[in-house]
């Protein structure tokens, strides 16, 4: 039975790509998981590898034609039965690891009904995770709903669990690979146990890193131009690019080159002149002693912090982003707090903080200004009617922002119990993605780290996010007396595009002032 070759699923913002090189001809044997064909789109060249074992039977887009996503580009047909004969026959020259990993390979993984393990369905906002963690090794023994892996993605950490008493046959997909919506992990067998399948797991890992490898970009090194899987040999074998001569479209190094480089030894780097030259710098310019040790660590930044960075960026790239300054007097708040703690904790069973207020005085400030609660959208501006405010949250992996829907609506207490809520959530990574979407407004407080002023950045496609900081006692002139007040700044950055100057202060002042009377919240003046 034919299998179709399909082209990979290209991002939305790919609209098409280009077939690059066919790695195998027409009546080629192929082995699962082999490199068959390379996509180039306008970012990164993706490589399509064969979903089974089979002969290319078929090639339906030539080499320079354009593809769409999941485009068929060929058909795979079953192995042929002499091209096995030969293969069998050439194989008594392979190396016995060579024997080792194919007997694994054809030996069952473990007993009993075997079971996809795969991605949970990711949002339409979420493109791709990472496999940050795999809690079960091959061959160990799990339970029905136990946790196998973590994937990451920019906003949550969702947990992959064992569908059945068992244990896993096969891991597809390691740790700090790259996988998309329902992208098969892992094969788990019903039943089993045990390091039977424990081979595999490495057969399976260097598979699918060489897979995953398709979704990174091309590398110029000097002249050469290297493909993603190319550029992993030659590191694993630190040769000398140079030396390598590209087969490959506009003479891109290819796997293959690499490989037949490395069987006739042309591209090893030559010692000698490395050494005069280290040793002509050395001379040159010596090093200055160090004493003690000097360690470093590097790790690759998680998808979050990238997410993160790249919004940051982002919004001051896109937005006329400004930032006005106030300052509020706290006592009368702090004063209510003192009143009110006890019977407030005795009466809705959560203390009474200090972020409940700013949300209630930002939400009805965000009524009185609704230039401040609108969002930019292309060339147009969205009303929004309704007051949706994002309470950041810092945790160990960063910065993230659940959302309080409706806080017109919202009691003082139903504020402070779902912000704990929220934060103790976000640092188990249990917060759901509905959780973080949407938002008309952001708040974000610095000051429980102690920062006494700071310009907060902007929440794309929000207009404006207010900044709250450190209260500090600090000598104040009251009705014409210096008296000692617990004072705060605050900042509100906003998107001068859509909002003036003058309203932005308003909304400030308006703030500043519910706050230091916070009677006006009650009578709404």
């Amino acid at each position: 039975m034919a299998t179709e070759i399909k082209a990979p699923s290209f991002p939305e913002s790919v609209a098409e790509g280009t077939v690059a090189a066919w790695h195998k001809k027409p009546g080629d044997s192929v082995e699962r998981d082999e490199l068959i064909v390379e996509i180039e789109t306008d970012k990164v060249v993706l490589e399509v590898v064969a979903p089974e074992a089979g002969t290319l039977s078929e090639i339906k887009v030539e080499e320079g034609e354009t593809c769409e996503s999941e485009q068929v580009l060929g058909m795979l047909g079953a192995a042929d039965a002499s091209a096995g004969q030969e293969k069998k026959a050439d194989s008594g020259d392979a190396q016995p690891a060579d024997k080792d990993q194919a007997a694994k390979a054809e030996a069952p993984a473990a007993s009993g009904k075997q079971h996809d393990v795969k991605a949970p369905s990711f949002p339409e906002s979420v493109q791709e995770g990472t496999v940050a963690t795999w809690h079960k090794k091959v061959g160990e023994a799990v339970k029905r709903d136990e946790v196998l892996a973590d994937i990451e993605t920019d906003k949550v950490v969702l947990e992959v669990v064992a569908p059945a008493d068992g244990a896993l046959a096969e891991i597809k997909a390691e740790e700090g690979e790259q996988v998309t919506s329902e992208q098969l992990l892992a094969v788990f067998a019903e039943g089993a146990g045990g390091d039977a399948s424990g081979g595999a797991s490495e057969s399976a890992g260097n598979e699918s890193s060489e897979s995953a490898a398709g979704e990174e970009r091309d590398e110029k090194v000097g002249d050469k131009i290297l493909a993603p899987a190319a550029r992993k040999l030659v590191a694993e074998n630190d040769l000398d690019v140079a030396k390598i001569e590209g087969t490959g479209k506009g003479g891109r190094i290819l796997k293959e080159d690499v490989q037949k480089a490395i069987k006739s030894g042309s591209a090893k780097k030559s010692a000698a002149p490395a050494a005069q030259s280290s040793v002509a710098k050395a001379a040159a310019a010596p090093a200055p002693a160090v004493e003690g040790e000097r360690p470093e660590k590097r790790v690759p930044m998680s998808r979050l912090r990238q997410t993160i960075a790249k919004r940051l960026v982002q919004a001051q790239q896109t937005a006329a982003m400004l930032t006005t300054y106030n300052e509020v007097d706290m006592s009368a708040v702090m004063a209510l707090r003192a009143q009110y703690k006890d019977t407030f904790l005795k009466a809705h069973d959560t203390k009474l903080g200090f972020m409940g207020f700013f949300v209630k005085a930002a939400t009805e400030a965000l009524k009185r200004f609704p230039d401040v609660n609108a969002s930019i959208d292309g060339t147009d501006i969205v009303y929004h009617g309704y007051q949706d405010i994002g309470v950041a949250v810092s945790t160990d992996r960063g910065l993230v922002v659940p959302v309080l829907r409706d806080t017109d609506s919202m009691k003082l207490a139903d504020v402070e119990k779902t912000i704990v809520d929220f934060g103790k959530r976000a640092r188990d990574g249990k917060l759901g993605i509905d959780e973080m979407q949407g938002g008309t407004f952001t708040i974000t407080n610095g000051g429980i780290f102690g920062s006494l002023m700071s310009t907060p950045i902007l929440n794309p496609p929000q207009t404006a996010i207010l900044g709250m900081h450190k209260i500090q006692e600090r000598p104040m002139a009251v009705n014409g007396k210096v008296e000692i007040r617990p004072m705060m700044y605050l900042a509100v950055s906003y998107d001068h595009r859509m909002i003036d100057g003058k309203d932005a202060v308003q909304f400030l002042v308006t703030i500043k002032e519910l706050l230091e009377d916070p009677a006006r919240l009650l009578l709404d003046v």
